[in-house]
């Protein structure tokens, strides 16, 4: 686990500023992930907890929308070059380097957790263990939102994507593997690719029971 993390660290300390350019704005051509992302937020405040992790949030544009949309919400990255960017650019919030399989959270105190294409470099066998520590730190009635991309086959597939190798997944392996962790999955949204590697958008909303 630590190789390939080590390698994505790397990868993303090197694009951070051309990320963050093209993302910042991401979401507005991006409506269908901005949907699943309001709905996330509505549903954790209705929990009473507001209390949610954007894992994985590279330069913390989904942090800040995480807020805007009335959260308590704070940004965990494995790169400290994105953490770095994301503390001088939204000063006001909180941002901290952490790996996903040893979130700086203590057990239980989460409304939510949200983990925007931040798994698709981990390596399959490596997947129970991440979102095993996601339901970790996940109060009872807590909600994941997951998206990544999707494959139309029956076995995930690594691809070239632009910074580090990735991987699609069929939807319903990836719904089997939230089923194991104690997740609930009640929405999923699939659609067209926004992008011209071909695969499947797919965000997956799952409640810890």
């Amino acid at each position: 686990m630590v190789e390939h993390q080590d390698e994505t660290r790397a990868a993303y300390d090197g694009v951070v500023e051309l990320y963050a350019s093209l993302f910042a704005n991401r979401l507005e051509t991006r409506p269908f992930a901005r949907a699943m992302i309001g709905t996330f937020a509505e549903l954790v405040r209705g929990t009473g907890n507001l209390r949610a992790a954007d894992v994985g949030c590279g330069p913390g544009h989904l942090t800040a929308m995480l807020h805007d949309l009335g959260l308590d919400a704070f940004g965990l990255d494995l790169s400290p070059a994105m953490i770095d960017h994301a503390r001088r650019a939204l000063p006001e919030l909180r941002f901290d380097e952490a790996r996903m399989e040893t979130l700086p959270v203590e057990d239980g105190t989460l409304g939510g957790v949200l983990a925007h294409y931040s798994m698709i470099h981990t390596p399959p066998e490596e997947l129970p263990a991440l979102l095993a520590e996601q339901v970790r730190v996940l109060a009872p009635g807590g909600l994941l939102l997951v998206s990544f991309f999707a494959t139309d086959g029956p076995e995930p597939v690594r691809f070239d994507h632009k910074v580090t190798p990735a991987y699609s997944w069929p939807v319903d392996r990836f719904a089997e593997l939230l089923a194991g962790a104690g997740l609930v999955t009640f929405a999923r949204l699939l659609h067209d690719p926004a992008s011209e590697r071909g695969f499947l958008d797919a965000h997956l909303l799952a409640r810890l029971t």
